[in-house]
């Protein structure tokens, strides 16, 4: 018996150095919170250092999910039926290797990934944001961008993500990890019903019959875009206030009396007003085609996402165009 423990005890440390060497490097694993209330979730959300998270989904139990990066503070919050039940710090593209940003879904989940670019390097839980490479996974975590491209999780955080989300489950990264800003606030958005037609302008909900559903707004445009699981179906004409460049970042969810109400998310910038309605002075500043207007809004339902962001949609336009969804299809991983 004495030989058998002793065999035991010379093989584990073994095992163990064995599997450190197998395992990425800086992948944080054991530096996660939960929290009872949103209020103890906010407060815990304060004070994370770079590999921390926290992570409450009993607050909301149900409802679609938006994740949303912020490559300025370099977070990652997940949110339930319009509910914060998560956060986490992250790691994104290094300089040369930007994340991009835009409206993304989640086209492919493989929770034992290995690179196909970068010498079979282990990626777990990984979950595909292009089919170029972008993709959410568990890596390393030094509190700075270190990426090729990918957005880095906690390991244990990535774990969980995975098990909520769901093929089409939307992704917004917005932000500049290289050069953080902090942005005045202003407006928001949700429709009045002035502004005219555009030649431009369809409505095609035939193109993906169902899924989540995002709204984008662009200022330097001047217009919308409607996906639906990742698949743009509408596009339009919309007359925003262009008097800032401020990001915001909101989701449909219900209120205490059973109506639907726009609700922010905590983006950088504008972290006090999370959990906040739209009011009916926003609503007011923003022009959008009635007919168009209408069709929008039949296809709403708790859970739907909106984006406001001074990003142009059009690939002509002035400035970098916003990521609205990608149409190439192929499989190559670039982390």
């Amino acid at each position: 018996m004495s030989r058998h423990l002793q065999s035991i005890s010379m093989w584990f440390p073994a095992a163990c150095l064995a599997l450190a060497a197998c395992w990425p490097a800086g992948v944080a694993t054991a530096q996660g919170a939960s929290a009872s209330s949103s209020v103890e979730l906010a407060r815990q959300a304060d004070l994370l250092k770079p590999g921390q998270w926290v992570w409450a989904p009993q607050i909301a139990p149900r409802g679609p999910l938006l994740v949303f990066v912020d490559l300025s503070r370099q977070t990652a919050t997940v949110y339930r039926n319009g509910v914060r039940i998560g956060v986490s710090t992250v790691s994104s593209g290094k300089a040369g290797h930007a994340t991009p940003t835009g409206v993304f879904t989640i086209l492919q989940k493989d929770a034992k990934h290995h690179s196909s670019t970068y010498h079979n390097a282990p990626m777990p839980y990984q979950q595909r944001l292009t089919w170029d490479g972008v993709a959410l996974h568990a890596g390393g975590l030094p509190g700075y961008p270190e990426s090729h491209g990918c957005v880095h999780l906690p390991y244990a955080f990535a774990r969980e993500l995975f098990a909520v989300t769901q093929y089409g489950t939307t992704v917004i990264v917005a932000g500049d990890a290289q050069h953080p800003v902090t942005s005045a606030s202003g407006e928001v958005l949700s429709p009045t019903l002035s502004a005219s037609p555009h030649p431009d302008d369809f409505w095609a909900p035939e193109r993906s019959p169902d899924g989540p559903v995002t709204i984008v707004m662009s200022r330097s445009d001047q217009s919308l875009v409607v996906l639906r699981n990742g698949v743009e179906i509408g596009r339009s004409r919309a007359v925003l206030p262009n008097d800032n460049d401020s990001t915001h970042v909101l989701t449909l969810a219900v209120d205490a009396a059973g109506a639907p109400v726009w609700l922010y998310a905590a983006v950088s910038g504008h972290v006090d007003e999370a959990g906040q309605g739209v009011d009916e002075t926003a609503r007011n500043r923003v022009d959008i085609p009635p007919e168009f207007y209408k069709k929008a809004v039949s296809i709403l339902s708790p859970g739907a996402t909106l984006l406001v962001t001074q990003a142009p949609l059009s690939s002509g336009a002035t400035g970098t165009p916003l990521t609205v969804m990608r149409d190439d299809a192929t499989s190559s991983s670039n982390d």
